[in-house]
């Protein structure tokens, strides 16, 4: 996989007046990347070519090679050195997975706000694109939801139920965007549901959210998914009354 394309893209600063030296140094070495046509896997020269060529000092190289191993682009290893790598997509899901940050009620509304136009807002494309077999997916998924045996595992389900929802636009770009906010998502589906409440009210919900998608009845599958989706506000509320 070549990445000079997606090097090019990267938006550091240029180093210009008002650049750092580590910034130039990161622009000066994703040019030597582009330019040199290297790819996953290639070796990069050794951080005092970089210095001699550069004219930089090592602590400056140092903190650009830092940079881009932060972004994805470049792994570091004893003994081996720095080679091309490209964990890109995996920096992006590790954004969204600080286990221990406290989400808070703007970070909720602005995550189900995302949903709501995902999944809501393009109502008529789904009720374009949805065939039998993806009601019967949906449908199965949700008895999935239903029969969950943890917490994690009824979160995990009702993730794979709103997924498949979502496949039905035949947007990948769409899908991937959710598939990469999952581990917010997923903490956000356990923090606003009881585990008991996924066998019967997240699963009722659910089961209202097809029957209109089988149905082609618009307005029926907006009010019912919007409705879903907000459900989660309440907690945000007791916290605040509790709080109070």
């Amino acid at each position: 996989m070549v990445l000079r394309e997606d090097v090019r893209a990267m938006q550091f600063d240029d180093g210009g007046p008002s650049g750092s030296a580590v910034d130039t140094v990161v622009r000066q070495i994703r040019e030597l990347i582009s330019e040199s046509k290297l790819k996953v896997g290639d070796s990069l020269p050794a951080e005092r070519e970089f210095c001699a060529e550069f004219g930089a000092s090592r602590n400056t190289v140092r903190e650009a090679m830092r940079i881009l191993k932060a972004y994805g682009m470049v792994e570091v290893r004893p003994k081996i050195g720095a080679t091309i790598t490209d964990n890109r997509m995996e920096r992006v899901f590790d954004l969204f997975s600080f286990n221990t940050m406290e989400i808070s009620r703007k970070t909720y509304v602005d995550i189900q706000g995302y949903r709501s136009m995902v999944e809501v807002d393009s109502v008529e494309r789904m009720f374009d694109n949805v065939t039998q077999s993806d009601i019967n997916e949906l449908r199965d998924l949700n008895r999935s939801v239903r029969d969950a045996s943890t917490l994690r595992a009824a979160s995990e389900a009702d993730f794979a139920f709103h997924l498949r929802l979502v496949t039905i636009l035949d947007n990948a770009a769409v899908c991937e965007i959710y598939r990469i906010m999952k581990p917010v998502i997923i903490r956000i589906m356990g923090r606003r549901n009881p585990f008991e409440a996924f066998a019967t009210a997240v699963y009722s919900e659910h089961v209202a959210v097809v029957d209109a998608l089988e149905a082609r009845k618009r307005i029926d599958y907006q009010y019912a998914l919007q409705s879903h989706l907000d459900q989660g506000l309440k907690y945000f509320n007791r916290t605040t009354e509790a709080s109070a």
